[in-house]
């Protein structure tokens, strides 16, 4: 019907959404676990350039920064084009810069290639795949971030063993150029991620343009008639009017005014303290275990053991956090998770031997999932999915200071000290203070938005305050009644005002 025409379609929860959760699956999982597969090649790589632990790290902390920093830009592309044309241009960055990472000379030039290219890439496959989600879904929203979430896993546990088959087969060289062609995959992942709703953002955008050739015309109209003194302020309005359009636009991009919005800060401000410590132990768990003695393979295989228990993880606690127990208070299962995840790190240095790490990989599987499954949920319930687009951008691009720092750090630590447990007892005491402090922030939130909401019932149910309000308006037209016909060329703007954005 055309009274329905402008509206936006709801969330399906379901039909071809499952495919774009499949989708979202490949792309989120190539985001997340290469970087970390990549840790494999780190000895050799650093054995070959003659360089430190913490000159190696950069490649990856590059390629992490580069993939959070570049947020803003893929927020920003996807609102304007839509998520499966950046994410088709993602795989292809990705492939290209993988395959120039293969006749790379000097570690300056890795950090570029693989680096900043690579990971530029990756970052418009991870934002675009987070936000169609919430386009798609939303009653099994965390259901279905948790199945897309399970994608990070499943690839670091293909990709650990793989990258060591390719090195000793076909060294560091080949096994980049044959990880360029996998990454071409994010094409294919993209092009299921079918627009919902094209009709009827035609139908809406053909009627936003008649509306402005109609104020056009109807503006045209009054300045030809009307040439007296009296219109030189309608002049100076109508530009002060076009500089907000502009600054409407920038802000419909990148919503800045979230940085008002006390739940965000809280969750912003928690984010960049945890990540100084969240990517660092799985960079330097396979060299770690390459350094006490243990052979190429059994190294790999602890990323894999981590990788199939973040695998269950993850969906699992897309169900936990999905129910009528757990949601409406899932601000503090996310900061249990990553307290969890810090005592994993602070107890690891205790492990001896091979089983021991063993059991580290196991718990830190399951602490990495539940944080993972959950990073995006949270964010969403804090802020809303209208506003979630511009939300994770924002988030990311200040994230992505401490995903650069952390595992250089980490690295810094080993050369300093010539031992591993440093870092992971830094890393572990970070992330429990991360947890510690969104479990209190997050407590004092509840707070207030429940006095909040019990100060806003008493104000609706006083009858007084709606009775001032009331009188407040009658006096108001009153005097717009009295002040005559000297307010008349205003009330003409302001009925025009309001035909324009009824159109």
């Amino acid at each position: 019907p055309a009274t329905n025409a402008g509206r936006a379609p709801g969330p399906p929860d379901g039909g071809w959404g499952w495919v774009v959760v499949f989708g979202a699956f490949i792309s989120i999982g190539f985001a997340y676990a290469f970087p970390k597969g990549l840790a494999i090649f780190f000895k050799e790589i650093q054995d070959f350039f003659g360089t430190s632990y913490s000159e190696i790290t950069w490649v990856s902390s590059i390629m992490l920064a580069t993939t959070y920093g570049a947020g803003p830009i893929s927020s920003i592309l996807v609102n304007r084009y839509g998520s499966r044309p950046v994410v088709m241009f993602g795989g292809l960055l990705c492939g290209i810069g993988m395959v120039s990472a293969a006749f790379c000379t000097s570690i300056l030039q890795l950090y570029i290639c693989v680096g900043f290219i690579t990971g530029f890439g990756l970052a418009l496959n991870l934002q675009p795949s987070v936000i169609i989600i919430g386009k798609y879904f939303l009653k099994r929203r965390p259901i279905a971030n948790g199945l897309a979430m399970a994608g990070s896993p499943v690839m670091l546990c293909t990709l650990a063993p793989l990258n060591q088959f390719l090195f000793d087969n076909f060294g560091w060289r080949g096994s980049f150029l044959i990880l360029g062609a996998i990454l071409l995959h994010c094409c294919v992942a993209g092009a299921l991620f079918r627009p919902i709703g094209t009709a009827t953002a035609s139908v809406k955008t053909q009627e936003i343009e008649e509306g402005k050739e109609t104020l056009k015309e109807e503006v045209t109209k009054d300045a030809m008639e009307m040439s007296s003194p009296t219109n030189v302020p309608m002049e100076t309005k109508m530009k002060e009017e076009e500089g907000k359009d502009c600054c409407e636009k920038i802000n419909q991009y990148l919503d800045f005014s979230l940085f008002k919005h006390r739940g965000f800060l809280i969750y912003l401000i928690g984010n960049v303290l945890m990540f100084l410590g969240f990517f660092a132990p799985i960079v330097f768990l396979a060299p770690y275990a390459k350094h006490i003695g243990i052979d190429e393979y059994s190294s790999a295989f602890l990323l894999s053991i981590l990788a199939i228990v973040d695998m269950i993880a993850r969906p699992s606690t897309g169900i936990i956090a999905n129910s009528k127990w757990v949601r409406p208070r899932i601000q503090y299962f996310f900061s249990f998770a990553i307290t969890f995840n810090g005592a994993c790190h602070l107890l690891c240095p205790l492990a001896s031997g091979y089983t021991g790490l063993v059991v580290y990989s196991v718990f830190f599987g399951l602490a990495f999932g539940m944080v993972c499954a959950m990073l995006f949920e949270t964010l969403m319930d804090l802020v809303g999915a209208v506003r979630f687009t511009s939300a994770v951008g924002l988030v990311t691009i200040a994230e992505c200071c401490t995903i650069l720092l952390g595992p250089p750090i980490g690295g810094t630590l080993i050369d300093t000290f010539g031992d591993y447990k440093y870092m992971f007892i830094k890393c572990g005491a970070v992330m429990v203070l991360a947890g510690t402090f969104l479990f209190i922030m997050n407590y004092y939130n509840y707070r207030m938005l429940a006095k909040e909401e019990k100060e806003r019932k008493a104000k609706e149910e006083d009858p007084k305050s709606v009775r001032t309000e009331n009188e407040d308006r009658n006096n108001w037209n009153k005097e717009t009644v009295q002040d005559g016909p000297e307010l008349e060329p205003l009330r003409e703007e302001q009925g025009l005002k309001k035909e324009v954005n009824g159109t």
